[in-house]
């Protein structure tokens, strides 16, 4: 069984899943672009298909657009695609908590750590790599 999901974006750090999720222009993809330039693979922009795999739930990108990544003011790009085990949920907000606690959402049976997240400033990227290593699945 899979699941298609839309307005989410997926990065794959360490080969663990980062899904970043949040309304249309809330920063996924420059979140996702922010994390790829510190060496995270792309696994998809703005939909990934997910699926269980030896009990774990996994993000792949979608067929139509594997390997590609929109960049405001820019267009579309290609790049690498991969396919990673989702230790983590990032939900993009305006406002999120000085000192959060991790919450949890369920996709396909299985539970995965979740985070309100404040994207757009200059130490996004390193928040959310230190995000993964703190709340995400092994």
């Amino acid at each position: 069984m899979a699941l298609a999901l839309a307005n989410v974006t997926c990065v794959a750090i360490g080969g663990r899943g980062l899904l970043i999720e949040g309304p249309p222009g809330s920063g996924k993809s420059t979140l996702a672009l922010q994390l790829i330039d510190r060496g995270a693979a792309l696994v998809g922009d703005d939909g990934v298909s997910l699926d269980l795999r030896d009990g774990r739930l996994w993000a792949a990108p979608p067929p139509n657009i594997a390997g590609k990544l929109e960049i405001r003011g820019i267009g579309i790009v290609a790049l690498p695609a991969a396919q990673a085990p989702v230790a983590l949920v990032l939900s993009l907000g305006q406002s999120v908590p000085r000192l959060p606690e991790a919450g949890s959402t369920r996709w396909l049976g299985r539970t995965i750590p979740q985070l309100a997240f404040l994207a757009g400033d200059p130490a996004s990227a390193i928040r959310a790599e230190y995000a993964l290593t703190h709340f995400g699945l092994g």
